[in-house]
């Protein structure tokens, strides 16, 4: 499937005007995006770290995850939102930006795994679940975020 013409249709659509055409409303746009960022990072690093017990062990994991994972889907939203509309003024800067598409699967990647993987798996009580298991997992998510964090700001440097 040719994507070109979607990505052409988003630059020229009412939010991709809006964006180019109001840098102000933009910049609103990258601040509400950076700061979905940060709020994700955090979920996603208190939640990893107690499963490592590096942080809040005097806290059961599971209710470090289960709060955690409730403003993890609150960030995940906002920076779905405010990435479509920075996206919507750059789309075909963005289409033919192998940083973009890398950090597209990395994104995808990342909350599949949360949503198919961690959570399911967290929902569960910890101390029947292998340590091993769960080190890893933390360990796995970690990585994988770094890497969306990473291609994310490459998107900017290219």
């Amino acid at each position: 499937m040719e994507l070109l013409p979607f990505f052409e249709w988003m630059e020229a659509s009412l939010l991709g005007q809006i964006g180019k055409t109001y840098g102000g409303v933009y910049a609103i746009g990258q601040s509400l995006h950076l700061m979905s960022l940060a709020l994700l990072g955090g979920t996603v690093l208190v939640t990893d770290l107690r499963l490592l017990n590096v942080v809040l062990r005097d806290v059961p994991s599971e209710v470090v995850a289960e709060n955690a994972h409730k403003w993890f889907k609150v960030a995940v939203s906002l920076i779905i939102a405010t990435g479509i509309f920075m996206a919507a003024a750059v789309a075909l800067r963005m289409y033919y930006n192998a940083f973009f598409w890398a950090k597209m699967i990395a994104l995808a990647t990342g909350v599949a795994f949360v949503f198919f993987v961690k959570y399911p798996l967290l929902k569960r009580d910890h101390s029947t679940i292998n340590p091993v298991v769960i080190k890893s997992l933390a360990v796995a998510s970690i990585l994988l975020w770094f890497s969306v964090a990473a291609t994310g700001r490459w998107i900017g440097f290219s």
